[in-house]
């Protein structure tokens, strides 16, 4: 009886934790310019926090600034952060066809300065927000999302860290010690098809050299897109969804925002 008890205890308070969630959820979307284009993101954070807290930015996979990146930023929020789902292809641009999102990401990552600055625009976003703590701030990215939180530590920006989730392998520059403020925690599956064996480890042999501090975790068994439940569901054979390996990622950066912040 005690038992059975304890279990309904239990389940009315996880309950009441996230319907307290619930009620204390803001959300906002934000409309901002970059080099002409009109880009909308997505902000979100526990009203029930006070004063400034850690800021992160969320960018999407190709597929553009989607309810799974949304998802991604609101999840963020009910752990305590400010969260902002920045927009790296212009207001509206979402698909679910591989062709127009690859045609899409090219034409942002085909210019280096560009990319890197678009992603800056994004964070200069959230910086702004009265409930960024400016001292406190990080980004993660999935799939496409991964590589721009790569190219966003390379540029030099002022956070303490990035998160890339079955990202694309981005080498660092040759200067890249002088320039790079961020710590980088890479979640890479190991079954991902989009990224050769010669590849990882030219990867993390560029890594090692480079003087940046950097982790690298492989999940077995995971495909590219392993974070996304409907990672299945695209007419792209290499993507799958892997449960556990998104559980773990996911810990992995509580556990790594723990230690930047």
């Amino acid at each position: 009886m005690k038992a059975r008890f304890y279990i309904y205890f239990l389940a009315a308070a996880v309950l009441s934790a996230a319907w307290a969630h619930a009620d204390t959820l803001k959300t906002q979307t934000i409309t901002y310019d970059h080099d002409g284009t009109t880009l909308s993101g997505y902000l979100a954070y526990d009203d029930a926090v006070k004063g400034k807290r850690p800021a992160v930015l969320v960018v999407h996979e190709w597929w553009g600034l989607n309810d799974y990146a949304r998802m991604r930023a609101e999840k963020l929020a009910k752990l305590g952060y400010v969260a902002f789902a920045v927009d790296m292809y212009g207001q509206g641009k979402v698909t679910t066809h591989p062709e127009e999102a690859g045609q899409w990401a090219k034409q942002v990552t085909q210019n280096m300065p560009f990319w890197q600055q678009r992603a800056l625009a994004g964070l200069a976003v959230l910086r702004q927000q009265p409930q960024t703590d400016p001292n406190r701030m990080a980004a993660i990215g999935y799939c496409f999302g991964g590589g721009t939180v790569q190219q966003l530590a390379y540029s030099g920006a002022d956070i303490k860290g990035v998160v890339s989730f079955h990202g694309s392998l981005q080498l660092p520059p040759a200067d890249a010690s002088k320039q790079t403020k961020a710590r980088i925690l890479m979640a890479h599956g190991g079954d991902d098809a989009f990224m050769t064996p010669e590849q990882v480890q030219g990867y993390l042999t560029a890594m090692a050299q480079s003087g940046l501090d950097y982790q690298f975790i492989v999940y077995s068994g995971a495909k590219h897109g392993f974070t996304n439940p409907d990672a299945g569901q695209y007419p792209v054979p290499a993507l799958g969804y892997h449960p556990v390996a998104d559980k773990r990622s996911w810990d992995h950066m509580k556990l790594f925002f723990k230690e930047l912040f």
